[in-house]
């Protein structure tokens, strides 16, 4: 069974990853509040209208304090494959201590349960990133809130230019019996099945493993989902005809999110 009466808080407004989360939710009739980066609140577009949305900054704990309370789950998109040491950009600040604090907040707001999307070990994908988001799950594991992991693969938006080797990886994972291997977890996925994925495991009641992959994400997605690419959310009963598109409204600058401020 799900619920629609939750609210949700998602981080990473203004971001691939966590616009396409928010406009998963809102499609199940959840009410959907965003942690915004500071100066990113152009890239809201129409999400802007269909979610309360605040500013904050992931890594300023001071700037978290209170934005959790009044939610039943938190679900945390913010990090980066790419890190940056020379600008003090490395893979445990952009990966666990992003979390670190989330965590935290969602312990003083009363939240009880966290869902952080982490990563699946791929030969893309560096060690040190891999790390740092395995010393994140283990965080929010301890601090008492139920943690609900996403070891998600790359994800893409479908009808964009990607490399050959990235289309045939989709392919060979997506295939029976190769699907039902390591190749099945790791295989690029379209955003709008992991989106839609990940918005109907935090919505599961029944869903209490504590690690999910590839296969789940696809396993809540109906066959017309998995085949062609259907809107993430309904049209704008404001502006009818107008599809809301949150791709629209990305920030390709990271993968998962935005980058701390650098000093």
């Amino acid at each position: 069974m799900m619920t629609n009466s939750k609210r949700v808080l998602v981080t990473g407004g203004g971001t691939f990853l966590g616009d396409s989360i928010a406009a998963a939710l809102l499609a199940e009739g959840v009410e959907v509040t965003l942690l915004v980066r500071p100066g990113a609140e152009d890239r809201l577009g129409t999400l802007a209208q269909r979610t309360r949305w605040f500013t904050a900054d992931v890594w300023n704990p001071g700037s978290l304090k209170g934005r959790a309370r009044g939610h039943q789950t938190v679900v945390h998109t913010v990090g980066s494959m790419v890190a940056d040491p020379a600008k003090g950009l490395s893979y445990d600040t952009l990966n666990l201590v992003s979390a670190r604090n989330v965590a935290n907040m969602c312990v003083s707001g009363g939240v009880p349960h966290m869902v952080l999307m982490s990563a699946v070990r791929a030969p893309w994908a560096s060690a040190a990133y891999i790390h740092s988001k395995r010393e994140a799950e283990q965080y929010i594991a301890r601090v008492g809130v139920r943690p609900t992991i996403i070891r998600a693969p790359v994800a893409y938006l479908r009808g964009s230019r990607r490399g050959l080797f990235y289309r045939f990886m989709t392919l060979i994972g997506t295939i029976p019996p190769l699907s039902w291997t390591a190749l099945g977890r790791i295989a690029p996925m379209p955003i709008d099945v992991l989106a839609r994925g990940v918005a109907r495991i935090t919505l599961d009641e029944r869903a209490t493993k504590p690690i999910y992959y590839a296969r789940d994400l696809r396993k809540r997605n109906s066959s017309s989902e998995l085949r062609r690419a259907i809107p993430l959310m309904p049209a704008n009963p404001a502006a009818p005809g107008a599809a809301l598109n949150p791709f629209d409204m990305m920030d390709d600058d990271t993968p998962f999110g935005w980058i701390p401020p650098q000093k």
